[in-house]
């Protein structure tokens, strides 16, 4: 080792020491004030603050203060825990015990009974985590999360995003400081290429050789992006983890800076996550005062700065070159590829773009090394993948699993199964770039090769169940108004194909389908995946291509029989009343809106098909059971 490079590690050693110092002295400083007994963490991001969260904070911090208590709780919002469907959450230490659904009521009960007397109110835990003979175990024994493994979102719900100084404590920014000490571009690139990583926000490339092409294509100038667009419907991963844990985000851009030769990051998050830009915008603030952006980052001479770019919600921004231009200040449309982002991306420079998911991955990757990164998924999906868990399941939230987990253990044991007793039917994957997984492949394991084989993908993560009552020509025609919303109508194969392919699915939802309609699809949809200029025309048919692969049936029911099995489509439902079964209520008669239902108190009553308006209302409001659909 030569002087010079003895020299650099030992003034890089100085500045993590000053770093350390001050983190040091103003725990120390706040430990001089305040001694606190406990701690409670309650859900901060957007989940649980549309729950409530913010009420049930200032109820928290009130009662607290009533009590003579402010000053030995102390009460920190962090980021997403994951179980969305149960906020607000409120996890207190050091007990680790897990109050669900947190009302301001519940509260009060909360602080004066275990906060102040030690009693925990068990009848306001989470219910997994009260045990039959009414002990309580920890969150991680609970089935939501035993089979989970969290990496992506190691810190989210465990630190406070708004401060650098809890970040630092979990290992934060050691990735950024063994990268720039102890090792080159190429062994940073070298470390991720045998991660196994691969691209988290749909494609699946392996983010290795995407930075080392970055490096090999030569020029002065050198740009990191992430892509923090999100914009499927039902996803909400990367929302969690800006929300939840934004200096790892910082952290791994640094890393990919140094790694390709790239002094200046953006990030393109979408203007609809409030929550998000603020954290994100603290935490860019609060490593620039630390040095961990800006000059001379640890001593070592690599200069890095991070801006944020806001995105006005258009789903085409979510493809790469469409982003690109979008950050540039141009109306966001995609770009002919090649030449590729890593060759001529942003202002025309090299480029490496990833997804907020795939940079989460990355500071972990560099500080424990790529082998035990890669001991984690199987062959050719390494590591986790993070999922938004929603539609007809019971545990809606977010999930992140080792590659290769079954779709049978995400939907029975994590998700809890199906709520109602109703049977799963599939589950929605890849947004509207994606496909449904029938219920015959509940087994396949999650990972990319086996999503694609059944004509699915990974995706960026979006997960939607559907129950028995789902239409799935129907859910192909939600996706498909998706899509024609948002092109960008730059090519015709996509600004034309998605309108008629629209056209085809609501002539059929209507019932006025034809067999010859199925072959129409399938001939435009091959000329769309061919032709159309980026993925979003290129993967649009994907949605209807898998529904009528597995549900093939359901499109012939609505074309032939004029039926909707699932009793969805409005156009094919026919009500009646079972007269045997109707006992002259006239609860459903004084009720309708149409007056489409008539018939004497105590007698069968009839509905007219032709006033009828299929609203539902009747059947909502009959106690007996006397009226089905057909």
């Amino acid at each position: 080792m030569t002087f010079e490079e003895l020299t650099r590690i030992k003034e890089a050693n100085k500045e993590v020491v000053l770093v350390r110092k001050l983190v040091k002295e103003k725990r120390e400083e706040m430990a001089s004030h305040t001694a606190y007994r406990k701690q409670v963490l309650i859900c901060g991001g957007t989940g649980c603050t549309s729950s409530g969260s913010k009420k049930v904070i200032d109820a928290l911090e009130k009662s607290l203060k009533e009590n003579g208590l402010d000053k030995e709780i102390l009460v920190v919002r962090t980021g997403c825990f994951g179980l969305c469907s149960l906020g607000p959450i409120m996890i207190v230490y050091p007990e680790g015990v897990f109050y669900s659904q947190a009302t301001p009521e519940g509260v009060e009960r909360i602080v004066k009974e275990h906060l102040r007397d030690g009693n925990v109110v068990k009848d306001l835990l989470y219910k997994d985590t009260v045990q039959p003979d009414g002990t309580i175990i920890s969150l991680s024994e609970t089935n939501f999360y035993k089979k989970q493994m969290r990496i992506a979102l190691r810190n989210c719900g465990v630190i406070d995003p708004e401060n650098i100084e809890e970040y630092i404590a979990v290992h934060g920014y050691l990735g950024l400081y063994k990268a720039l000490t102890s090792m080159t571009p190429d062994e940073v690139i070298k470390e991720v290429l045998d991660s196994g990583l691969r691209g988290r926000g749909g494609g699946g490339f392996p983010t290795g050789r995407k930075w080392m092409f970055a490096k090999a294509t030569p020029g002065d100038i050198k740009y990191v992006a992430c892509n923090a667009d999100e914009g499927d419907p039902g996803a909400f991963m990367d929302r969690s983890i800006l929300e939840g844990d934004p200096q790892c985000i910082i952290e791994a851009m640094a890393i990919a800076g140094y790694a390709i030769g790239a002094h200046k990051g953006f990030v393109y998050v979408r203007a609809e996550y409030p929550i998000a830009v603020q954290r994100l915008s603290i935490a860019i603030e609060q490593a620039r005062q630390y040095g961990l952006l800006g000059k001379n980052i640890f001593g070592t001479g690599f200069d890095f700065d991070v801006e944020i770019r806001l995105g006005a919600g258009a789903f085409v921004c979510g493809e790469e070159t469409a982003l690109m231009t979008s950050i540039e200040g141009n109306r966001g449309e995609p770009r002919p590829r090649p030449p590729f982002p890593a060759v001529k991306g942003l202002f025309e420079k090299p480029t490496v773009l990833n997804n907020v998911e795939t940079y989460a991955n990355i500071p972990r990757i560099i500080y424990k090394g790529s082998e035990w990164y890669s001991s984690i998924g199987t062959e050719g999906s390494r590591g986790t993948k993070v999922f938004a868990l929603g539609g007809k399941i019971t545990n809606v939230g977010l999930v992140e699993i080792p590659m290769g987990t079954t779709l049978r253990e995400i939907i029975e044991e994590i998700g809890g199964g199906i709520p109602n007793g109703k049977k799963f039917k599939a589950a929605q994957t890849g947004g509207p770039s994606g496909g449904c997984i029938p219920a015959e492949h509940i087994d396949t394991p999650i990972d990319y090769d086996s999503l694609l084989a059944i004509g699915s993908m990974m995706g960026s993560g979006g997960m939607i169940i559907l129950d028995e009552d789902t239409c799935m020509v129907d859910i192909a025609k939600f996706y498909l108004e998706f899509t024609v919303d948002e092109s960008c109508g730059k090519c015709t194969p996509c600004r034309v194909g998605t309108r008629k392919l629209l056209q085809y699915l609501d002539k059929i939802t209507k019932g006025n389908g034809e067999m010859e309609d199925l072959e129409r699809i399938d001939e435009l949809a091959k000329h769309m995946q061919k032709s159309s200029l980026c993925a979003l025309g290129q993967t649009a048919p994907n949605p209807i291509l898998s529904t009528m692969k597995f549900f093939r049936d359901e499109y012939i029911a609505h074309i032939q029989d004029k039926s909707c099995p699932a009793g969805v489509c409005k156009s094919l439902i026919r009500y009646e009343i079972v007269a045997d079964k109707c006992k002259g209520c006239t609860l459903c008669a004084r009720n309708c809106p149409a007056k489409a239902i008539t018939g004497a108190v105590k007698q069968p009553h009839v509905i007219d098909a032709s006033k009828c308006i299929k609203c539902g209302v009747c059947m909502n409001n009959c106690k007996f059971g006397a009226i089905i659909t057909k």
